[in-house]
Parts: C-alpha cells; structure tokens; sequence
C-alpha cells in the first residue's frame, strides 16, 4: 500500500515536474511574442479573450496566466474589465492542456517516443544557440511530462483487479444532484491540494480511464477542479492592492456562474457531450476525449454566457472588495512556493516602474528649477516644497530596491538569452536613474541653502544655470522617451553629444565663477554654491548617458 501510494506521488511529481520545465522553455522560446500579445488587448474585451488564449495556450498554464493578469492589474498594466476578459480567454485556453494529454496520453502512446525525444533533446541542451537549448528544455519537459503520465496510469490500480474499489466509488454515485455535488467538491479539495488544475486534470483522466469513475463523475470533478484553480490567483492577490484583490475575485466568479447553471443543466450537458463526440463514453479508452470536449465546450460556452456582462463583473467585484487605505504594492507577493513565476511576462511591470523612476528624476530636477528661480518667502513654505521633492526622492530609492528585487526575482524562474540581457540592462538603469534622483535631491537642497542663507549670484550666472537646467532637462527628456521606445545605435550619436555639451557647459560656467571669485572674495559663498549645482549638473549629464548606454546593450 505505501509503496503504491509512493509510486503514485512519485508518477505525479514527473508530471508536474514536466509539465513546469516545458512551460518555462515555452516561455523563453516565445517571451517577445507573449508580451506583444498582452499589447493587444487595448479595451477590448474579445481581444482580451483572444490575447488570454493565446498566452495560456503558449505557457501551458492558466494558473500562470492568471498570476501573471493580477500582478499587472496590481502594476496599473492593466484595468479591471481589460482583465476579465483575459481571465475568460486564459480559461479556455488550459482546454488545451486535455486535449494535449487525453490525446497523446491516452488515445495514442506517446509515451513509447518519450524517451527518445528526450535523448534528442539531450544534445540540444549544449548547444551555444539559446533558441536551440529553449527548444531541448522544451522537448526534455514534454518527454518528462508523458512518461509521468504513464507511470500514473501503471500506478493507479486496474478496478477489475480490486472490484471492491468500484463497490466503494458506487455507493456514492447514483443520487443524483447530490453525488454531482460531491464529486464537484472533491474536484475542488484535489486541486486546492496538488496546486495545480493540469495535474489535478491528469488525476482524473487516469481514473476515468482506470474504470474508476463514470463519465457524469469525471464530469462533476471537472466542475470542480475550474474552481479548485481559482485558489492561486487569489493567494497571488494577497500581497497585491484592491484593484488585484478585484481581479482574482472575478476569477472565481466567473468559475462559479459558470459551475452553477453547468450543474443545473448537468445531465442534459453531459448527455450533448456524449451526442456529439464519437464513440460511447462509457468506453475507457473514449471517456479521455469525451472529458476534454466536456471541458472545452463548458469554458467557451461560459465565456459566451458572460462575455457580455463584463461592466457587471467589474462591479460585483468591486462590491465585494471594498476600497480601503492600504499601503502602495508595486507587485504581488511571490514568496508563496504554490504561485507560479512568470519572468518572460512580469518583466513588463519592472519595465513600468523602471520608466517611473524615469519620471521621477525630471520631477526633481523641474524641482530645483522652479525652486531655485523663485522660492517662497515664507519659511515655512519653502520648507514644504522641500519636503514634498524629499519625499519624491524617498519613492526613487523605495522603488530602486524593489525593482532590483523584482528583477532578479523575474530570472529566478528562467528566462531567456535576450531576457537576461534585457534584466541585466534594467539593473545598471536603476542604478543610474537612482543616482539621478540623488543629484537632483542635493541639487534642490542647494537651491533651498541659496534662498535661505541668502547667497546672491549675479544676473548672468542665475541665467547660466537656467539654460543649464534646460540643457540638463532636454537629456533627461531624450532618455525617458528611450526608456518607452528602446534605443538604437543611431540614437547614441545625439547622446553623445549632448553629454559632451553638457560637459562643456559645466567647463565654461565653471572658468567664469573662479574669474568672478578672484576678482571678489566677497562672493565666495555664493560662487562655491553656484559650482556645486554644475558639478551636480554634470553628473546629471554622465548618468544619462551611462543610462541610454544600459538600455543598448540591454536590447
């Protein structure tokens, strides 16, 4: 008994195992395609659908897809009904897992050409080509994943050899909406165990096709498991803000709607299914496809039902998640082992933040600006705009340490070649926009010193460091558009430039302030303050250059 129960666990640990290397190789092989569709969606609820599909079809995973929709609702990537609708396409596209494993797991035995797919992944793995090693992870995975399915199927025991299993499985069947019910939550309690609706959909295949179960009990299982699925999303949406409590919430709603009018037409659905797939479901070697069809043709018709209320869902969700003040969450939290990782895709909201940072910066330095040119008499009011740009320089060095973390979390899970340049990139920009805000910070603090202490500069060096500002400000510009648009080499050559003007600038300004102090020591106070702001200038300059040179080579 222990060591069937072993083998069982054993044959389900390989196929999730499986099932998790073939995603993320997916992942990697076509990251800049997931993350073109995830563009596409721009409102529109059918293309929400579409670009859920389509991205679950490509990672093999709802669960993953649906993380991955809360954490960017959570980053303002995406809008609450935007979400629904891709919530509604990421359920029909984990259909494709059955049929993927019904298929070549049941109806045809793939399970003979595992292995040697699996030796030709081998080699695959070594090569120097990225896309080669993705596609040998890819390959490596989906061998894996169906050579634990079979172990699965030789694991559960044969019913015709232990009839008193059926006997036992038989005295709950047969009563009607009340064994639907149970059998519907047991699919709840399997998923919410084994975490995951692929290998919870595995289990039920293989006890269908074992003779366990009878097509209407699988069927009820099913139901089960859509909600079952719902749980990561929602422990994702622990750690994010209301706008993602309010996505995860759709997720389960839309489930349940779906469940209760599937359970109140349950035998008339069942009955169609077994209408329109060939062959007899109570044939084990049909009942595999008869399941997936059942699965497909319950989340299309749902999605159908419910494509039209998306405004209502949006608003029973914020219903039933009240607003309320809570801490700013950039992320969702990923600490719990049981949510999925998402790197190729989650990249998109470290890309947000990195492009905040960005704004930021210019903030500050429009800042010193306007603080430099006129300050408020009243101290107390200088002291409040001073307050509120530390405060702006206090979001940069917050929002630094968590996108550095962000990042490196976006890798742990494996990302591409091309991904890890792109993250290797972001990193040193952090580093660079942080260092930004500081000299913008100090360049404020020595504004506020001149008005307080009252340094007087002549006319012509408070007009020097407003065209300086403006010169400073113009490159900070040409970096921020990048930081949306990438930068290419052509672009290189006007930076360039710029940071040489600027260097210049700083040269010349500098010459005249020591010219002004020889000839009067009397200003010496002043004169010293004035060069700070252009060394702080400068550094401004190099930093933006050292950030448009990150983003190159990131890319």
């Amino acid at each position: 008994m222990i060591s069937t129960i072993l083998s069982l666990l054993g044959s389900l640990g390989m196929f999730l195992f499986g099932m998790k290397v073939m995603s993320e190789a997916l992942q990697k092989l076509s990251g800049e395609r997931m993350r073109g569709i995830m563009r596409t969606v721009a409102g529109n609820r059918f293309a929400g659908v579409l670009s859920g599909f389509s991205v679950t079809c490509l990672v093999q995973s709802s669960s993953a897809t649906t993380v991955m929709i809360v954490s960017f609702v959570n980053a303002g990537l995406l809008t609450l009904a935007e979400s629904i609708g891709m919530i509604m396409g990421a359920n029909i596209g984990t259909t494709t897992t059955f049929w993927l494993v019904s298929f070549f797991g049941f109806k045809f035995s793939i399970s003979a050409i595992a292995l040697p797919m699996m030796g030709l992944a081998l080699p695959l793995l070594f090569m120097r080509k990225p896309r080669l090693r993705d596609t040998g992870e890819f390959l490596m995975g989906f061998g894996l994943l169906f050579i634990g399915l079979m172990f699965l199927k030789d694991s559960v025991p044969d019913i015709k050899s232990n009839p008193e299993m059926l006997e036992f499985i038989t005295d709950y069947t047969g009563h009607g909406i009340w064994s639907t019910l149970l059998f519907f939550v047991f699919g709840i309690v399997l998923t919410v165990v084994v975490q995951s609706s692929s290998v919870a959909g595995a289990i039920t295949l293989t006890m269908a096709y074992k003779g366990w179960i009878d097509f209407p009990t699988a069927c009820a299982i099913t139901l089960g498991e859509n909600i079952g699925t719902t749980i990561t999303a929602n422990l994702a949406a622990l750690g994010g803000n209301v706008q993602a409590k309010r996505a995860a919430r759709v997720h389960f709603i839309f489930n349940v709607l779906g469940v209760v009018w599937a359970i109140a037409l349950f035998n008339q659905f069942v009955a169609f299914i077994e209408h329109i797939m060939p062959g007899q479901a109570a044939d084990s070697s049909h009942m595999p496809l008869h399941m997936a069809a059942f699965h497909s043709l319950f989340n299309i018709a749902n999605t159908a039902l419910l494509i039209g209320f998306v405004p209502q869902l949006a608003r029973l969700s914020e219903w039933m998640v009240k607003d309320r003040a809570e801490p700013a969450r950039d992320h969702v939290a990923y600490e719990s082992p049981l949510v999925p990782h998402t790197g190729e895709l989650n990249l998109a909201e470290a890309e947000r933040d990195v492009r905040r940072m960005g704004q930021i910066t210019r903030e500050l330095v429009t800042g010193f600006a306007d603080l430099f040119e006129s300050a408020p008499a009243d101290p107390a009011a200088l002291e409040a705009r001073v307050k509120a740009l530390k405060e702006l320089e206090k979001e940069s060095d917050r929002r630094a340490v968590e996108t550095t973390a962000y990042l490196l979390r976006c890798t742990s899970s494996g990302v591409s070649d091309a991904t890890m340049a792109r993250v290797t990139g972001l990193l040193r920009v952090v580093a660079e926009l942080e260092d930004v805000c500081d000299c913008g910070y100090r360049l404020v603090l020595l504004a506020e010193r001149k008005h307080r202490k009252q340094r007087v500069l002549p006319d012509e060096a408070n007009r020097q460091v407003r065209e300086f500002s403006g010169l400073v400000l113009q490159f900070m510009d040409f970096y921020s558009q990048r930081l949306e648009t990438g930068v290419s080499t052509a672009d290189m050559e006007p930076a360039y430039q710029l940071e040489n003007l600027i260097d210049a600038f700083r040269k010349n300004l500098r010459k005249a302030s020591m010219q002004r102090m020889r000839a009067s020591g009397e200003v010496i106070k002043a004169e010293m303050l004035y060069i700070d702001i252009l060394n702080n200038m400068e550094s401004i300059g190099n930093h933006s250059l050292n950030v448009l040179q990150a983003l190159r080579h990131g890319t």
